[in-house]
């Protein structure tokens, strides 16, 4: 199968190649002014490989919905899923290898932001045997990873960012190659643009984004001014995956269209000022119709001292019985039992907090259980006990390893105490799998960061024997785990 793919022509007719394979490994920055046809080029080089690799498309616009029927794309709402069903969707599209577009145009701008760095995270979160190659084309690439602070909040910029950084920095050996388009150069990170080795270059007018698009392209500071008199469509091109000098790219048609369209100059209408001045007068002080709806019957009269009689005769109203507060003991009990419930359920730990503690709330006021007092630390804590099976964390048994749990960062709480059980108990340490899973993550390498991070901080020592066995200890407690082949 071949892997290039006809992206355009040049001015004298040439035809202008991109090599996917090499696309891959290097990446793709676009950049043009609104109308300089940067969605165009996006959707040419879409359909042109649609047969070739898999494609993610992040579109904030909706303007990439189309591919659905030509080329069978998957179109995901955002708007229509929460957080976990964002992070399950995109783990199943690594799974699956499916070419999806995931509409944003539904969201406000910071939702926009934090379903994208759900969904871009979920991809680059996928198991090793799952990271086949995909492009990931993120349109607007200046919304989610901006250079400098908005009118966003500062969270929904800070996730949404990191999303970017590592799709662009560390995608390639997880088989994501970044495809990002920008409007100007200037509002875009610059540790997002700076790891694209690939080019396209597309019309603009403001000085500083002429000065960086030509440094990136390799020209002087004074060519830098036949950037500003490219026409729509017509694209400077550079890099390994397309061509070692810059070269004109005049983009090739498309199949599919977009959603919203340019607006053509449509004519006037005929009609004179005074039947224009008529048009709009005509009945403004006139309210609008309003529906007639069938009025009820009127009531009989009832007579004062006959409804006096009836009211006595009724009786004192009864009052409505007082729901029992339970008692702390109790309420406790309750809270242990959801949190036990909560961290039976699959996927759990990839949820983010802020779910997850929402979830707690409404199942405690489903059972009459008052969170008053209750705070997110305590959740997290609590739930890593949960997760760790340490169904009551007031059992004196475990009173050691709660306390030592203090020092403990919140999000490495549940591997820790999962490690002290199995030392306790004298059971093997679960693998890295099993530490990654309740750690909420698919990759092993972070499980080793964590078991570095803790032995640094003198929580745990790790030890591994010549046979290849390792065993986890806990120098505070005086236990150790059973050795387990690493």
């Amino acid at each position: 199968m071949s892997a290039d793919i006809v992206i355009g022509q040049t001015p004298h007719g040439e035809a202008i190649r991109i090599d996917i394979k090499e696309l891959l490994a290097t990446r793709l920055l676009v950049q043009g002014n609104s109308g300089s046809g940067k969605s165009h080029l996006l959707r040419r080089l879409l359909e042109e490989s649609a047969a070739v690799v898999q494609q993610v498309v992040i579109d904030p616009e909706g303007d990439f919905v189309s591919l659905a029927e030509e080329f069978g794309h998957v179109v995901i709402d955002g708007a229509a899923y929460g957080e976990a069903e964002i992070a399950r969707l995109g783990a199943r599209i690594r799974q699956h290898r499916a070419s999806v577009v995931l509409a944003l145009d539904e969201l406000e701008i910071d939702q926009q932001m934090k379903c994208a760095a759900q969904f871009l995270g979920a991809l680059f979160d996928a198991p090793r045997e799952q990271w086949y190659p995909a492009l990931v084309v993120v349109d607007e690439a200046q919304m989610f990873a901006p250079s400098a602070a908005g009118e966003v909040s500062e969270e929904a910029r800070r996730v949404s960012l990191g999303a970017m950084t590592n799709l662009m920095c560390r995608g390639r050996k997880r088989g994501l190659a970044g495809v990002i388009a920008t409007q100007r150069l200037a509002k875009l990170a610059k540790n997002v643009a700076a790891e694209a080795s690939n080019f396209l270059m597309g019309r603009t007018f403001l000085d500083i984004d002429m000065v960086r698009a030509a440094d990136l392209l390799g020209m002087e500071r004074r060519q830098a001014e036949q950037i500003r008199d490219l026409a729509r469509g017509q694209f400077l091109g550079l890099g390994p995956a397309i061509a070692r000098r810059p070269v004109a790219v005049n983009i090739g048609p498309v199949r599919t269209g977009a959603k919203t369209v340019t607006p053509g100059l449509v004519p006037l209408p005929t009609a004179s000022t005074e039947d224009m001045r008529e048009l709009l007068h005509a009945g403004l002080h006139i309210e609008p119709e309003r529906p007639e709806f069938p009025r009820p019957a009127p009531r009989p009269r009832v007579d004062v001292e006959t409804l006096s009689e009836n009211i006595a005769a009724t009786g004192p109203v009864a009052e409505r019985p007082e729901r029992p507060e339970p008692e702390p003991e109790e309420n406790r009990a309750a809270m242990v039992e959801i949190l036990n419930a909560m961290a039976q359920e699959d996927d759990c730990t990839f949820q983010s907090s802020t779910t997850l503690f929402q979830d707690f709330t409404i199942r405690c006021r489903m059972k009459g259980i008052s969170v008053r007092g209750l705070d997110a630390t305590m959740f997290r804590r609590g739930f890593a006990a949960a997760l760790a099976g340490i169904e009551d964390p007031e059992d004196e048994r475990w009173t050691d390893v709660i306390n030592l749990g203090k020092h403990v960062p919140d999000d490495a709480l549940a591997p820790f105490y999962v490690i002290a059980r199995a030392a306790m108990d004298g059971e093997p340490c679960p693998d890295d799998m099993d530490l990654a899973r309740i750690y909420g993550t698919s990759s092993p390498r972070r499980v080793q960061r964590l078991l570095d991070y803790l032995e640094k901080d003198g929580l745990i020592v790790v030890r591994t024997d010549f046979s290849g066995k390792r065993s986890v200890g806990l120098p505070d407690l005086g236990v150790t785990t059973a050795p387990i082949e690493a």
